[in-house]
């Protein structure tokens, strides 16, 4: 039987992703040793220990010769010697697409394997059907899979993993933002998030342009960065209200603690892209609520899952933007609804998904896996 304190290999896809805060949580809380591998399977590196783990380039999905094969079977050999000196016990993959790069070498370890999913990587229709014999492989070897909402449950076991390996954790927020208090003194609405198709962020836009024709001195922050932030910056052009928005760029998480304590509520209009991708569900609508703001935000991942509609704030259908000013305009009416259904967010996340719980299943599938 293995200690009750296992070696646990964490493989990420990159080091320090600043919207990737859910794994910042795992490496650091998880019970055991946790050794810090992120890139590529074809170029890993071992976070500490300046270890660089071969230096092949584009292998993954692409025909490669007979010189890059010695190559990557080397890195191979270098992945699993650095596996057995750190004496690891179990391998936890952040993401699925990070497992089928390296589902070989897994397999070969003969490690127990633990896979994180947690958005796009359980959706996305190009990255299913590249993956999709790695995805199987993975699927027969993992003795957990990881899910966080019962959409993406759904959606695994549509594409052929096992129910009973199955375990839906939905992120848990940070204690911290239990601790704040949002004075709800201003018209402001918040957004946390990534540019991208997603999130919609122009459709948050659209819906705080109709707000402003009833409330001129409301404002909206929109923090993030990413390929759809030029498009939202000319939105506001179109429209003049650049004055009212604000675009904060990436942001500190002293940053965004500030932003919740003066907001009104956080509002995210998250959809299915059309090329598949979706949330999990957002640890930002976690965070918010358990900072005490009501959320506004579409019915869609697992957003329902974690806000209640009409207690805890207010949820609309995916491209519903009448809908969200609707809800939008309700909260400016009436202060006092707001902070009371922030309230009441506040107690259903440290009630049902607080990090702790979060934290505890995981360990438990971790210590089992080990004892396998």
């Amino acid at each position: 039987m293995k200690s009750s304190s296992p070696n646990i290999a964490i493989v990420t896809p990159s080091q320090n992703a600043y919207s990737e805060t859910f794994i910042e949580a795992h490496k650091n809380l998880l019970d055991g040793n946790v050794s810090y591998y992120y890139g590529t399977a074809s170029n890993i590196k071992l976070e500490g220990k300046g270890e660089v783990l071969g230096g092949t380039k584009k292998l993954i999905g692409k025909a490669i010769d007979a010189v890059s094969s010695k190559k990557l079977q080397s890195q191979k050999k270098a992945l699993l010697n650095s596996w057995k000196k750190n004496r690891i016990d179990v391998l936890f993959f952040e993401y699925g697409t990070t497992a089928a790069q390296f589902i070989d070498v897994i397999k070969e370890s003969g490690l127990p394997l633990i896979i994180h999913f947690h958005g796009y990587d359980a959706s996305a229709h190009a990255t299913l059907k590249e993956f999709e014999k790695q995805y199987a492989a993975m699927f027969s070897y993992a003795t957990y899979v990881i899910v966080v909402s019962e959409v993406m449950h759904k959606k695994l076991l549509e594409i052929g993993c096992p129910k009973e390996k199955i375990v839906k954790n939905i992120y848990g927020p940070s204690d911290i933002f239990f601790d704040l208090e949002p004075a709800f003194s201003k018209s402001q609405f918040l957004s946390v998030g990534r540019f991208t198709g997603k999130k919609a962020p122009y459709y948050t836009l659209l819906a705080f342009n109709e707000v402003l024709k009833e409330f001129p001195e409301a404002t909206l922050v929109l923090c993030g960065d990413g390929t759809l932030l030029e498009t939202c910056e000319n939105i506001c052009r179109y429209y003049q209200i650049e004055k009212s928005v604000k675009f904060a760029g990436a942001v500190t998480p002293e940053q965004i603690k500030n932003y919740l304590k003066e907001s009104l509520a956080f509002v995210q209009h998250s959809i299915t892209a059309k090329n598949g991708d979706m949330e999990g569900t957002p640890l930002a609508v976690l965070e918010s609520s358990a900072a005490g703001l009501p959320v506004i935000a579409s019915k869609h991942a697992g957003i329902p899952e974690v806000i209640i509609d009409g207690e805890t704030g207010l949820l609309f259908e995916e491209h519903d933007v009448e809908t969200m000013a609707k809800h939008m305009k309700s909260l400016l009416k009436d202060k006092q609804l707001a902070k009371e259904m922030g309230a009441k967010g506040r107690l259903n996340i440290r009630s049902n998904f607080s990090m702790k719980r979060h934290i505890d299943i995981l360990n438990g599938l971790i210590l089992k896996a080990s004892n396998s």
